[in-house]
């Protein structure tokens, strides 16, 4: 669980509510750039306290992926 927020609280702050389930490809989101990973960066470490280092968000190929790295434990 991410502290702070769910995981679909979480996203909420990037994406529309309820457009996301997890194994969708980062690839295949035209707004998934390096703005977008700045922004999910930031999210990560305010509302969740996890620092995350840009090669690590860029190995990420889906949704999922980056739930698991926002994770806190």
């Amino acid at each position: 669980m991410l502290r702070g927020y769910a995981p679909a609280e979480f996203f909420s702050k990037l994406l529309e509510p309820g457009t996301l389930q997890g194994p969708e490809k980062l690839e295949d989101f035209p707004l998934w750039d390096s703005t977008a990973m700045i922004s999910f960066m930031a999210l990560a470490d305010s509302n969740n306290g996890v620092k995350l280092a840009p090669r690590d968000l860029a190995a990420c190929e889906a949704v999922a992926d980056l739930l698991k790295l926002a994770s806190v434990g």
